[in-house]
């Protein structure tokens, strides 16, 4: 983003911004993992037998973290909910900076004194 603007172009900016907040769809924080795991093969022991992929959903609730194992299905869902929040997260941040942007070319500030010398 540039720096100083023209405050109207900020404000429109802003205003889209704002608009896409109004439906953001279904949300959830975290992130989705899939795993696979190498075992033996029980028909021939020699070699290796790949199982999976097993889908977990890790996430934090109450300051601890937590991990959901999901189907497919559902993997796909949370992933969708979860790129969501992150979009919502991202357009706040994104909101934030032009408030401040636009405040610091609408308002002025406290003047600055001179360092008095002892």
């Amino acid at each position: 983003m540039k720096k100083n603007q023209p405050v109207d172009e900020l404000n429109r900016r802003y205003r889209r911004l704002a608009r896409t907040l109004a439906a953001p769809g279904r949300l959830l924080q975290g992130t989705i993992t899939a795993r696979e795991m190498l075992r033996p093969d029980p028909q021939a022991p020699d070699r290796k037998k790949t199982y999976g992929p097993y889908y977990q959903w890790t996430f934090k609730q109450k300051g601890k973290t937590t991990t959901v194992n999901l189907t497919s299905t559902q993997a796909k869902l949370y992933q969708k909910a979860i790129n969501n929040h992150r979009r919502l997260e991202k357009t706040i941040q994104e909101m934030r900076t032009l408030s401040r942007q636009i405040y610091e070319q609408t308002t002025t500030g406290v003047k600055k004194r001179k360092r008095q010398k002892i």
